[in-house]
Order: C-alpha cells, then sequence, then structure tokens
C-alpha cells in the first residue's frame, strides 16, 4: 500500500476522438499536457466523462498504456477499471496497476436500471478487487450506478480491505454524507472526495472533503477554490466558488461530458471535440453559451496553445 495521500484537482480527461469517431491519440497527448500544464495534482482516466461506456476492450487498453507512457509519472494517473464481474474488475485494476496507475476507481457492480446485486455481494466484490491490487482503490459512490451505498457500509469497506481508502461521493446531500464518513471512519477514510463536476464542492471542502474530481476543462479554476481552502482562506475560497460556479453549472446541468471537449477544440487543445454516436454534440446555443461563460474567466484551456 503506497504512503503518498493524493489530494487536490485530479480532473477525468476525455477520450479524444477525431471527426470519424476513431481515437486520436496525438489529441489525448496533447489534452494531457494540457491538464498538467493548467495544474491538475493528478488525472483520472476512462471514468463516464471519458465515455468509458463507448469504448472497445482494446481501445481501453491503447488509451491507458497512452496516457500513462505520456505522462510518464509527471503526476498521478487514476485508471477506472469498473466492470460488473468481480473477475474482470480485477483483472483490469491489476493490470493498470501493472501499466503504472497510481490507484483505480470502481463504480458498483451494476447493468442498466434493474440488474443489481444485493449488499453482501458487493462488499464480496470489493474485497476481490482489492485482493488483486496494492495500489489505493478509489468507490466511485454516483447517482448512475442507482446502487445505494450507505456511510456505514463505505466505512466497514475502508476498515475492512486492505487497499479501499478514496471515495468519490457524487450523491445527493454529498456533504452530510461526507461528514458521517470520516465521523464513523476517521483515519480509515484517507480520501473523502468530491465529485459531479464541482458543483457542490465549497460545501464538500466544508465537510471535509480534501480531492475533488471535476471535468477537465478548468482544472485551474477549480485550483483556486481548493487551495484556497487549504491553506485556510476560507473566504477567497467562497469568493473563487461563486465566480467559477456559472461555468460549474454549465458543465454540470447543460454540457455533460462535452463542455471539457468543446472548450478543449475552442482553444485548440484538441482538433475535435467529437463524441461518439449515438451521442449528440450539444444545441449550437448551449456551446455558444459555454464558451461565453467560459471566456469572462480567462481559463487557461481558451489561451493554452497560442
Amino acid at each position: 500500500m503506497s504512503s503518498t495521500i493524493y489530494r487536490g484537482v485530479f480532473p477525468v480527461a476525455p477520450t479524444v476522438f477525431d471527426q470519424t469517431g476513431r481515437l486520436d491519440l496525438d489529441g489525448q497527448r496533447r489534452c494531457t499536457d494540457f491538464l498538467i500544464d493548467a495544474g491538475s495534482n493528478g488525472i483520472c482516466i476512462l471514468a463516464n466523462f471519458s465515455e468509458q461506456f463507448s469504448l472497445t476492450d482494446a481501445e481501453r487498453e491503447t488509451v491507458m498504456h497512452t496516457v500513462l507512457g505520456h505522462v510518464a509519472g509527471r503526476v498521478p494517473v487514476i485508471v477506472t477499471t469498473t466492470h460488473f464481474a468481480s473477475a474482470v474488475c480485477a483483472e483490469r485494476s491489476r493490470q493498470a496497476q501493472e501499466a503504472g496507475a497510481a490507484m483505480v476507481m470502481v463504480m458498483p457492480p451494476y447493468h442498466g436500471a434493474t440488474v443489481r446485486v444485493p449488499e453482501d455481494s458487493i462488499y464480496e466484490f470489493f474485497q476481490r478487487v482489492s485482493a488483486s491490487v496494492s495500489i489505493p482503490i478509489m468507490i466511485q459512490d454516483a447517482p448512475v450506478a442507482g446502487t445505494p451505498l450507505s456511510a456505514q457500509f463505505l466505512v466497514r469497506l475502508a476498515q475492512e480491505s486492505a487497499n479501499i481508502r478514496y471515495f468519490k461521493i457524487e450523491t445527493a446531500q454529498a456533504a452530510a454524507k461526507l461528514r458521517e464518513m470520516i465521523r464513523l471512519g476517521s483515519a480509515a477514510i484517507e480520501g473523502p472526495w468530491d465529485g459531479e463536476e464541482g458543483i457542490t464542492l465549497y460545501p464538500d471542502l466544508e465537510a471535509g472533503a480534501t480531492g475533488s474530481m471535476t471535468g477537465a476543462g478548468y482544472p485551474d479554476g477549480i485550483r483556486t477554490i481548493i487551495d484556497s481552502f487549504h491553506a485556510g482562506h476560507r473566504e477567497e475560497a467562497a469568493e473563487a466558488y461563486m465566480r467559477w460556479l456559472p461555468l460549474i453549472n454549465y458543465e454540470n446541468r447543460q454540457c455533460g461530458l462535452q463542455a471539457a471537449k468543446i472548450l478543449m477544440e475552442v482553444g485548440g487543445v484538441i482538433k475535435s471535440g467529437a463524441v461518439r454516436h449515438p451521442l449528440q454534440p450539444v444545441s449550437p446555443a448551449i456551446r455558444a453559451g459555454l464558451i461565453e461563460t467560459a471566456r469572462r474567466l480567462d481559463p487557461l484551456v481558451l489561451r493554452w496553445s497560442r
């Protein structure tokens, strides 16, 4: 188990496609360089905001090795290894560790709107994944799974599993859940993290969050919030949160995973902000609103390639 404590801003990198929908690995490398230049404390790949659900297994491996090879240790990389099957998730996690991942992120097993497993099976699932690696595991507690994970259950996993130490909380009333986990789990909750693009970032920081996994369009802006808060400058942090909240809202409520790709395309980081069909591009009006909102804040993404 690593003794390193991971904190700060770990944006979810998009998977970069060309206009035909094929992987653009040169664009993926440029995206990676931008994220590091923009002050990201680390990077997460192959998450839902990376369109992991649209990739083949071979493409997943290609993206993983491309990013890890290009990062070359400059920042820690979290690889999402979520899969319904315990054995597949464990093998994906082992492969990520061997490729150089600092951590893996895993959702509880689910499929579609109705296929779920009981809590005992979820517990066994995470125990098997934990036994397959020696790097930290982050549990992604997100509404998309439709699987309730109580604070008590997450704390139990942390206390009884060798590597489960980090938790990305994206559910409703995230701050209350973070507080309860920290109260119940103490040192076992090594990484209580905020999620959901930072829409609840400030109250989550007040609740004890030490990291945030956001979209990839403006990690430099998110850093101004987190760095100020952890330096004890709460008023500055609150002001920064209010300043960036309109853009966070545009991503969280209007554009979703396309926000970072649009901003990166406009700023010349990547050539194309394409998403894979059946996803459709956001409307021209929403796209224009996102760009206008971003330009008021002058994030690095809009001037990185100049």
